[in-house]
Parts: structure tokens; C-alpha cells; sequence
């Protein structure tokens, strides 16, 4: 067992430790500019999804469902616990370099999604599914099918199982903390609610987020904006410390800017998931009508996630007065000590209420995205059953037994090799996202309101044409679903 903790202890070097990091910077950098801020150009566009209804009759999931799915699953502890980890550790000036890297990442997001949307395939159901691996798959070549399975294995091994684990810990630790519920009937409770959910496909996953989405989030935004409202006066403080402490002007904890620009950009990349390869998975299953349409939206979930969420819980500690620098305290501790100094000792139970909802849109988030990454072996029933009851058993196991996320070590690793598996092929497909993006905008300049794809524009690409039916006027018809693709060249 040693010698397998220390193999998974070396790919997490590797990858989070040197290499991943000022990978995902300098792409999303690169794609920033390459596409000329376009993650700024469209921001306006990405809340109209907010208000749209789903499309046809319903047999589709519609763009906002995909986002709010995505924000569900992006939307976790690494928002609670991980931003007062951040803080703690790299000081005030953290939370800079978290919006920071935000911002670039919006890019990324934006074109792994689009390509994401591109490459889907149609299902028998008439639903779609796509992803990293399907975007390898289908627009790298069939050589580079071996690359798709290692990301299908890491991406069910990392997600669907040890996070899900760690996701059951999490909810049974606040439950027991702030109500002394035993670990053993919060993890029943738990894992019965994920299984009514997840057994009922995608369509059951899309209708559940889209109603604790926007309450999880809602509730947790008007809470910070109340500690705003009773600490206003310190606010400009707060304000000028984190941008301070950012550049090194001022320091409150060793390391100074170092600390503050790597705490940041690890803890903002950790939570917002931009260019790991995840998202994608969600962006493929709506119903949209040019690619980038859904590229944009995802982007906002990138910035709902850390210019946002991430936020809220940054000023909610840094305006209360149980923050000390450097301390040796967990993160969703802090946090929770930072809502009793506003509110009192009531606040803890708010937390432990907020961490079921984002832990629960987490998990459910999770299994599609192993659900989706098993399609890649196999197409049958047999296979998702096996998946779900997995799933259950797992976030069964990791909240009722507190030490049981422990043997979960690999996930973080395996995290780490699927997002530098997606950059690379988000980079080699650079070029027909940087082509679609283009022709997005030109269709928008021409006054388009809603752009439409026209797969003859891209002949030599293997795509499935009855994913995008709209060229032809057809409307999407689920009984008739096809799979007709366009020939590689």
C-alpha cells in the first residue's frame, strides 16, 4: 500500500505540483488573446440563458439546465472550506489571484465546452452526450482513442468515485457537528437521496439542480451580502488588503506575494474546475443551436463559481474578527466560526444546511460525469446500473465512516493527469474552436440573434450531423434521432 500511495504521491507532484498550474495559466492566457477576450466580448450573453425555458417539448435539456448542472458540481467545499484554506494560508491577497485566474479560465472553459458541444453525439433517446473524450475521439482520430480511455478511467476513478466519497464525508461531518446526527443514518438518508435522483437519468438530474441550484446559491449570496451590509464601513479595508497583499505591498503571512499568487491560483482552479476536463461532459447534453452559444454560458458558470460564490466567502471571513493568518485550522471550521462572530451560534446550522445542498448538487454532478466518461467502454444498461449502485454505495461508505476517505488518495492525482489529458487536446483543437468562436461573432455582428452551426462548414470533422438539426430547419425529434456523421477526410 505504501508503495502505491507514494506512485499516486508522485503523479500529484508532478501535476499539481509544478506542472498542471502554470499550464492552465498560460493557456487560458493564450486563449484569452487569441480569441481576443472573448469571455469579456460575450458576457452580456451569458445571462440571458438565465430566463430561457427548455427547448421543443421537453425531451432536451436546455441550456440553462446544463449550466445549472455545471454550477452544482463546480459549486462545493471547495468553496467553503478551500477559499478559507486560501485565505488562511496565503493571506488576503489569495482571493486577487483567485479572480484573477477566474477570469482567464472563463476562456478556457469556453472553448473546451464549444468543442465539447461540437463533437456530441446524438442517443437513442434523442438526448446527447459528449465530452473530452468524445471531442479526442472524434476530432483527434481514432489513434488517439487510448488517450480517451485514460481520461474516461481517471475521470470516473477521481469523480465519480473518490470524490463522491469525500463529498458524503463532508455532509455527514456538518450534520453531526452542528446537529449530533449519527454518520450512520445521515449516510442512509444521504445515500437514498442519491439514488432517487441519479436512477432517474440525466433528465431527473437537469430538473433537480434546477431547482437547489438557484436556492443553494441565492441563499448563500444573501447571506454574504447581509454580513456586507453590517460591516460596510470595513469594507474598503478588506478591499485594499486583498489587493495589498496581492502584490506584495503589504504581507500577513509567510511567503508574502508567493503564497498569496499560489494559494490563489491552486484554490481558484481547484473549485472553478476551468480546463480540467469536467464541465465539458455537462456542456455536451444541451440543446443549442451553435456550439459557442454553450461555450459562453459555461463561462459564466466559471464566474457564478469564483468571482461570485467564492467571493462571499472570502469577505464574510475577512470581515468577521476570527481570522488569523498562518492559524492551523480547517477550512470549513473557519468558516463557520466567521458566520457565528455576524450572526451567532445559529449560523452553524445554515452552514451545515448549505454544505448538504452543494455537497448533494456535487454528487449528482459526479455521477453523470462517470456516466458519461463509462460510455467510452460500454453502451449498455448493465454497465449504469453497475455505476449507480456504485455511486450510492460510496457516498454510503464515505459518510458513515469517518476515516473511510482516506483509501480515496488517488483522486486527486487522477485529477490531475485528466486535466493535462483535456489540455492537450483542447490546445491541438485549438484552431476549429478559435473557428467556430469566429464564426459566432461574425454572426452576431450581422445582427444573428441566435447563431446557427452549418456542419458543411466543417467537412473534414467527424460529426454527427443529427445533432444539429437546425441548418436544415428540422426541429430535434427524439424518435428519429440518426447518427449520420460527416466523413473524416
Amino acid at each position: 500500500m505504501d508503495i502505491i500511495r507514494s506512485f499516486f504521491d508522485a503523479i500529484g507532484d508532478f501535476t499539481w505540483g509544478w506542472s498542471l498550474i502554470p499550464f492552465l495559466v498560460v493557456l487560458g492566457g493564450f486563449f484569452t488573446l487569441a480569441s481576443r477576450f472573448v469571455q469579456l466580448r460575450f458576457f452580456g450573453r451569458m445571462f440571458g440563458v438565465l430566463t430561457k425555458s427548455a427547448p421543443g417539448e421537453g425531451e432536451h435539456i436546455s441550456s440553462r439546465e446544463a449550466l445549472l448542472v455545471s454550477v452544482g458540481g463546480r459549486v462545493g467545499g471547495g468553496n467553503i472550506a478551500g477559499v478559507a484554506v486560501a485565505i488562511t494560508l496565503g493571506g488576503p491577497g489569495a482571493v486577487f489571484w483567485m479572480w484573477a485566474i477566474a477570469l482567464v479560465g472563463m476562456a478556457t472553459s469556453l472553448f473546451e465546452c464549444s468543442l465539447a458541444q461540437l463533437f456530441k453525439r446524438t442517443e437513442a433517446d434523442g438526448s446527447y452526450r459528449g465530452g473530452p473524450a468524445q471531442y479526442i475521439i472524434h476530432g483527434l482520430g481514432a489513434n488517439f482513442r487510448w488517450l480517451a480511455i485514460l481520461y474516461a478511467i481517471c475521470l470516473i476513478a477521481a469523480f465519480a468515485f473518490g470524490f463522491n466519497a469525500f463529498q458524503g464525508n463532508t455532509v455527514a461531518g456538518a450534520l453531526k457537528e452542528s446537529f449530533g446526527l449519527s454518520r450512520l443514518y445521515s449516510g442512509i438518508a444521504f445515500a437514498v437521496l442519491t439514488g432517487l435522483v441519479v436512477f432517474g437519468g440525466i433528465h431527473r438530474i437537469a430538473k433537480v439542480a434546477d431547482v437547489v441550484v438557484p436556492v443553494m446559491a441565492f441563499g448563500y449570496i444573501g447571506l454574504a451580502l447581509v454580513v456586507i451590509i453590517m460591516n460596510l464601513p470595513s469594507l474598503p479595508g478588506v478591499i485594499v488588503s486583498i489587493f495589498s497583499n496581492a502584490f506584495g505591498i503589504t504581507s500577513v503571512v509567510s511567503g508574502g506575494v508567493g503564497a498569496a499568487i499560489a494559494q490563489g491560483l491552486r484554490r481558484g482552479l481547484f473549485s472553478n474546475e476551468a480546463g480540467l476536463g469536467s464541465a465539458p461532459n455537462v456542456a455536451a447534453i444541451a440543446y443549442v443551436k451553435h456550439p459557442v452559444s454553450q461555450g459562453v454560458v459555461q463561462a459564466l458558470s466559471v464566474f457564478i463559481d469564483t468571482m461570485v460564490i467564492c467571493s462571499c466567502t472570502a469577505f464574510m471571513i475577512l470581515l468577521s474578527d476570527v481570522y488569523q493568518p498562518g492559524a492551523d485550522i480547517d477550512g470549513v471550521v473557519l468558516t463557520q466560526q466567521a458566520l457565528s462572530s455576524h450572526f451567532g451560534s445559529w449560523a452553524s446550522y445554515f452552514l451545515a444546511f448549505a454544505v448538504l445542498l452543494f455537497a448533494f448538487s456535487s454528487i449528482i454532478y459526479n455521477y453523470y460525469l462517470g456516466e458519461t466518461a463509462l460510455a467510452v467502454f460500454t453502451e449498455g444498461v448493465m454497465g449504469q446500473t453497475i455505476l449507480r449502485i456504485a455511486v450510492i454505495a460510496l457516498v454510503f461508505i464515505g459518510a458513515s465512516a469517518e476515516g473511510a476517505t482516506s483509501v480515496f488518495f488517488f483522486s486527486d492525482p487522477l485529477m490531475g493527469v485528466l486535466a493535462l489529458v483535456n489540455l492537450m487536446a483542447v490546445l491541438m483543437l485549438f484552431p476549429i474552436g478559435l473557428k467556430m468562436v469566429r464564426d459566432f461573432t461574425a454572426q452576431v455582428q450581422a445582427g444573428v440573434d441566435e447563431p446557427v452551426l452549418n456542419p458543411a462548414d466543417y467537412p473534414d470533422l467527424d460529426l454527427d450531423k443529427s445533432a444539429w438539426p437546425d441548418i436544415s430547419g428540422t426541429p430535434p425529434s427524439p424518435e428519429a434521432p440518426g447518427m449520420a456523421a460527416v466523413p473524416a477526410q
